[in-house]
């Protein structure tokens, strides 16, 4: 069983707001649905390189998809 992430991530709601689909933004950062249904999800955290393929497809920095517990 695969132990949940403790990155918490705002990409679904962002994605939903720029009015785009799972399929299109897994094909322009290059994974699969798949893998975008997961993150999303919290259940894998993205590499540090596909992190930053998200935040530049909304124009938006890191951490306004992205956050980590300080405890």
């Amino acid at each position: 069983m695969v132990k949940p992430t403790k990155v918490t991530n705002s990409v679904r709601a962002v994605r939903e707001a720029a009015g785009m689909t799972q399929a299109e933004l897994a094909r322009q950062v290059g994974v699969t649905r798949q893998t975008l249904i997961a993150i999303e999800q919290g259940r894998y955290s993205p590499t540090l390189e596909l992190a930053f393929q998200m935040a530049r497809a909304f124009g938006v920095g890191l951490d306004d998809l992205f956050a980590y517990p300080e405890d």
